[in-house]
C-alpha cells in the first residue's frame, strides 16, 4: 500500500470517500460541499498537487511514478467523475496537471482516458482526439457494414429486415397461429413475426446488434451523474426480457480479478497461518462493483466455504482499508453466511456465530439487509436461527438498527422464533417514535388470535405493557384491550392488571 502519510485530514476524508465503491464520486461531492460550509476558503489544489506528487513504486524494478497512478482503477474512475462535477471551481492549471499525471500509467483503462480528453475539451483545450478507443472503433467498422446493403446504406430497418427475409426462405410449416402472439420490438426497428422461429431469430438478431455495444465490467463502472452528460446519445437499453441474453459468468471478470480468485482460493484451501500478504490479496474486493463481487463469491463457492475458515476469512475482510462498501458488504455477506445460518438446524458453531458477530459489528447496515431480513423472511426458520439472531440484537446493534429491525417484522407473518426475536427487541429498548410504536400495536392486534395460548405472545404483551406504559395512549389501550379478552395462557390477569394500571396513571 501506497503512503497517505502526505495528505492533510480534510484530504483523507476525500480519499476515504473516493475508495468506498462505485458511489464514491458523490460521496466525495457530499464530503466536498460540507468541508466548503465549514472552511469557504478552502481548495483543492493541495490535495491534487499531492496526487501528482512522484512516489517510488513498490514493483520490481523500482520505478517513479505519480502517486495517482498508483491507486487501483476504481478510485481513479471516481476521482475523474468527482473532477468532472466540479472542475469549474477549480483552477484549469491543477487539472491539466493531473491529467498528464495519469496519462502517465503504463496501463491506462479506456474510460479514464474519456473522461480526461473530455475535461479537457470542458476546460476549451483543443484537442481533435476522438473520446473512442482503437478497439471502438474496429467495432463501429465492422458494424457500418452491416448497414450496406446491396452497395447502399439502407439504415437499420433495411439492413434487419434484409436478415429476416434471408431468413424466412427456408421456410417452416405449422407455426403460423402464434404469429400475432410474436410481435416484439427490436432496438430500433419493429419487425411483424409470423412464425415462432421467426420471432426467436428476431431475438437473436437484436442479441448480436446489441451485444456489440458490450464493454467488459471495468469500464461499466461509471456514475450515474457523469455518465449523464458524457454520453446522452448512448441509446436506450432493450428490456430484459426481450433480450434473453446469456447468463453471466466469470469470464465476465477482468484478468486482475481472475489472478485474485485464484490467490485467494488457494489461501481458503491451505492449512496454514495468513500472514499480511495473504490478507492484502482480499483488498481486490474494494476494486469491484456489486457484480464482480456476486461472481467473485459465486467462483470460489463462498455459500460452501468450510465453517472452520470463517474467523479468519472474516478477520482478514475487517483489515482491509478503506471499509468495504455498502453494497460491496451485502454481497459478500450473502453470499458467505445467508445460506449457512438458514440451514441451520441446531445452535450455530462457535466459528459460524464468531464470523456473524464480527461482520455485524463492523457492518451493521448491510447485516441488517442482507442477513437478518432474508432470514426473517423464511417461513420456516427455528430455534437455532432466533438464537443466532438474539445475539446479534444483544451485542452487535446500535438501538436504530434494533428499531429497523422491528419494522422488518411488521411485514412478515410472525411465528414461535420471530416472537423470541422481538421480545429481544423490546428488552433492548429501542428508541420507539409515536408513530412506529402506533404500527406496533396494530401488528399485536392483527396477530393476537393467532397466539390465544403463546405463552411467548403473552410475555411480549406484558413486557409492552410495563416497559412501554408511557407509551400507550388511549387509542392503544383500546386496541390492547381487544388482544387480552382473547388470551388463554396463565398470564392473561397479569396482562389485565398491568393494563389497568396504566388505565389508573393516564
Amino acid at each position: 500500500m501506497m503512503s497517505l502519510s502526505r495528505f492533510d485530514g480534510q484530504s483523507k476524508l476525500l480519499l476515504r470517500s473516493l475508495m468506498s465503491g462505485a458511489s464514491g464520486a458523490h460521496k466525495a461531492l457530499t464530503v466536498f460541499h460540507k468541508q466548503q460550509r465549514g472552511n469557504p476558503d478552502m481548495s483543492l489544489c493541495h490535495f491534487i498537487e499531492t496526487l501528482c506528487h512522484d512516489e517510488v513504486t513498490e514493483e520490481q524494478p523500482f520505478t517513479v511514478k505519480p502517486l495517482v497512478c498508483l491507486f487501483p482503477p476504481l478510485f481513479k474512475q471516481n476521482l475523474l467523475s468527482f473532477i468532472y462535477l466540479i472542475h469549474s471551481v477549480l483552477p484549469q492549471r491543477s487539472v491539466l496537471h493531473l491529467l498528464k499525471c495519469l496519462s502517465r500509467d503504463p496501463h491506462p483503462n479506456p474510460w479514464i482516458s474519456a473522461v480526461g480528453q473530455q475535461l479537457k475539451r470542458s476546460l476549451g483545450v483543443h484537442n481533435e482526439e476522438p473520446l473512442y478507443t482503437p478497439l471502438c472503433s474496429q467495432r463501429l467498422k465492422e458494424l457500418s457494414q452491416h448497414l450496406i446493403v446491396n452497395g447502399e446504406t439502407g439504415g437499420w430497418a433495411q439492413c434487419l429486415s434484409g436478415q429476416r427475409e434471408g431468413f424466412e426462405s427456408q421456410g417452416d410449416s405449422g407455426s403460423s397461429e402464434v404469429g400475432t402472439q410474436r410481435k416484439r420490438k427490436l432496438c430500433l426497428v419493429t419487425l411483424d413475426s409470423s412464425d415462432e422461429d421467426a420471432g426467436q431469430h428476431s431475438k437473436r438478431t437484436k442479441t448480436d446488434v446489441c451485444d456489440i455495444d458490450r464493454v467488459d465490467a471495468e469500464e461499466r463502472n461509471v456514475n450515474e451523474e457523469t455518465s449523464e452528460r458524457l454520453e446522452r446519445d448512448v441509446p436506450t437499453a432493450t428490456p430484459a426480457e426481450e433480450l434473453q441474453p446469456a447468463p453471466v459468468t466469470s469470464d465476465f471478470l477482468p484478468e486482475y480479478i481472475k489472478v485474485s480468485v485464484l490467490q485467494i482460493k488457494e489461501l481458503l484451501e491451505s492449512q496454514t497461518e495468513w500472514d499480511q500478504s495473504s490478507i492484502d490479496v482480499f483488498q481486490v474486493l474494494n476494486n469491484c462493483d456489486v457484480t464482480q463481487v456476486e461472481l467473485l463469491c459465486s467462483s470460489l463457492n463462498l455459500p460452501d466455504l468450510l465453517e472452520h475458515t470463517l474467523p479468519k476469512l472474516c478477520s482478514s475482510v475487517l483489515s482491509l482499508s478503506p471499509d468495504l462498501s455498502y453494497s460491496t458488504a451485502a454481497a459478500l455477506i450473502k453470499s458467505l453466511l445467508l445460506k449457512k445460518v438458514l440451514s441451520l438446524s441446531e445452535p450455530a458453531s462457535r466459528c459460524l456465530v464468531t464470523a456473524v458477530t464480527s461482520l455485524c459489528s463492523h457492518y451493521p447496515r448491510p447485516m441488517c439487509h442482507a442477513l437478518i431480513g432474508p432470514v426473517l423472511m423464511e417461513k420456516n426458520i427455528g430455534n437455532p436461527q432466533a438464537e443466532l439472531l438474539n445475539r446479534l440484537i444483544e451485542g452487535c446493534l446500535d438501538s436504530h438498527y434494533r428499531l429497523l429491525l422491528l419494522q422488518m417484522t411488521f411485514k412478515i407473518s410472525w411465528s414461535e422464533a420471530v416472537l423470541s426475536m422481538i421480545h429481544s427487541l423490546l428488552d433492548s429498548k429501542p428508541d420507539f417514535n409515536e408513530e412506529v410504536f402506533t404500527e406496533f400495536t396494530e401488528q399485536l392486534v392483527s396477530q393476537a388470535p393467532l397466539f390465544t395460548k403463546s405463552v411467548k405472545f403473552a410475555k411480549m404483551m406484558l413486557t409492552v405493557l410495563t416497559k412501554y406504559s408511557s407509551h400507550v395512549t388511549a387509542a392503544h389501550k383500546h386496541s390492547l384491550s381487544s388482544c387480552l379478552t382473547v388470551n388463554e395462557t396463565f398470564l392473561k390477569k397479569s396482562l389485565q392488571a398491568a393494563l389497568k394500571r396504566i388505565a389508573h396513571t393516564t
